[in-house]
């Protein structure tokens, strides 16, 4: 497992898809990109997308993620993205109460327990005392990490 922290912008898509059956389809696809604002997530997301797509598309959303951190997993067969709400816990130390703070991961995983692994695997390098509130498979197509410098090829998830 490899994690990267970044400013994480989700895109939508929208474009003509030629289907399985030939016929072509109007189809919006969400893509993540790791990018400072929303105009270079936009410019982000047209440049990925030049090599995909043929013919005319819209980015037709953007908005800041949830979550600052992505879990990228080095097996092909995990090709699905899921949302993790982990709650670290603390303790106060003037009221002796137990604290939680809610922090969200993006994680590729093949299925929900694979993720569940991934995240163990990860946190359980740390010291952080927490525990899974939620997880649940995304609609993400693809993570673009950010390319750093035109001559350069970045990572593609």
């Amino acid at each position: 497992m490899r994690s990267r922290t970044a400013d994480w912008f989700e895109t939508k898509i929208r474009y003509e898809k030629t289907m399985e059956d030939g016929l072509p389809k109007k189809v919006t696809e969400q893509y993540t990109v790791d990018a400072l604002s929303f105009t270079e997530a936009e410019s982000s997301i047209t440049d990925e997308m030049l090599s995909y797509i043929n013919g005319e598309y819209e980015v037709a959303d953007i908005k800041k993620a949830a979550y600052k951190e992505v879990f990228f997993s080095e097996a092909d067969s995990d090709d699905r993205w899921y949302k993790a709400k982990l709650q670290f816990i603390t303790i106060d130390e003037k009221s002796q109460k137990e604290k939680r703070s809610n922090v969200y991961y993006l994680v590729q995983a093949s299925t929900l327990p694979v993720a569940v692994k991934h995240i163990e695997e990860v946190m359980g390098a740390t010291a952080i005392d927490y525990v899974i509130a939620s997880i649940a498979e995304t609609l993400i197509m693809d993570v673009f990490e950010h390319k750093a410098g035109s001559n350069e090829e970045g990572s593609k998830a």
